[in-house]
């Protein structure tokens, strides 16, 4: 490309801001970059001079037009550079189709600071949490427990559905889990004694009155969680809890034992 190819139709002002674009030093770059004209900057990456430094400072900026983006994705500087293609994901205006290109070659921690930058789209978001779900099984356990201090609502159920105990009470600290995430992990088939336990003893969890029955309608709930919840129950709910057939014959006899104080009294 040559300055032959802009000079027609384009104001002497631009032509000259486009001709330095072709030719400007790896300094007088960095000035370049702030161009608002769209011409100008996809001048600037037919420059020979170009280098990484350049494309990330200009990829901080927000008003990039999506064919631009899709230029810089092309350049064979960015297929070679893994900054620079983490700045590509992050840029809000990237297009979708480039993000699922470029997510596999995050790292796992690059992807999970992505669902938390400023200004990141659903999509983006949202492809992120799907590849570190799908990196689950590989991930060390270590890398987990920070994913369950720190991952977003998605990836606590998920973290939760895996069934490892050891990920359970910091799932639990994080302020991103939600209750229904919790009684779905009561209910499904990896929860156990010691893992209903460690909610039914949460300071955070433990008083919360879905939790409480969905905990009591679990058949693998020890007895002690009857004996310590039932009291507080209201009787129509000690009657939904006799009935349910999702208690075992043990269970029962607690529950029934409840009613029959409370008859008694």
């Amino acid at each position: 490309m040559s300055i032959s190819d802009f000079k027609e139709g384009f104001a002497p002002e631009l032509v000259r801001r486009l001709q330095s674009a072709l030719s400007a030093d790896h300094e007088h770059l960095f000035q370049i970059i702030l161009d608002p004209a769209p011409e100008v900057l996809r001048a600037l990456l037919k420059n020979r001079n170009l280098a990484v430094d350049h494309l990330l400072a200009l990829l901080k900026r927000r008003d990039l037009p999506e064919d631009l983006l899709k230029a810089i994705y092309r350049l064979e500087l960015t297929g070679k550079n893994r900054a620079l293609k983490l700045a590509l994901v992050k840029n809000p205006a990237i297009p979708g189709q480039i993000v699922l290109s470029l997510i596999p070659h995050l790292y796992l921690f690059e992807l999970l600071n992505l669902c938390y930058l400023p200004g990141v789209t659903p999509d983006q978001k949202y492809a992120a949490e799907r590849a570190i779900i799908k990196r689950l099984p590989e991930i060390p356990l270590g890398n987990k427990l920070t994913l369950a201090r720190r991952g977003t609502t998605a990836l606590l159920d998920a973290l939760l559905k895996e069934g490892d105990p050891r990920l359970l009470e910091p799932c639990l600290s994080n302020p991103r889990l939600k209750e229904v995430s919790i009684v779905q992990f009561i209910n499904g088939p990896q929860a156990n004694a010691a893992t209903i336990s460690a909610i039914a003893r949460h300071p955070k969890w433990k008083s919360r009155p879905n939790l409480r029955m969905a905990i009591l309608k679990n058949r693998r709930t020890p007895a002690i969680w009857f004996t310590l919840f039932l009291p507080q129950l209201r009787t129509p709910e000690i009657n939904t809890l006799l009935v349910s057939r999702q208690l075992s014959p043990a269970q029962k006899k607690l529950v029934a034992a409840e009613l029959k104080r409370r008859q008694g009294r």
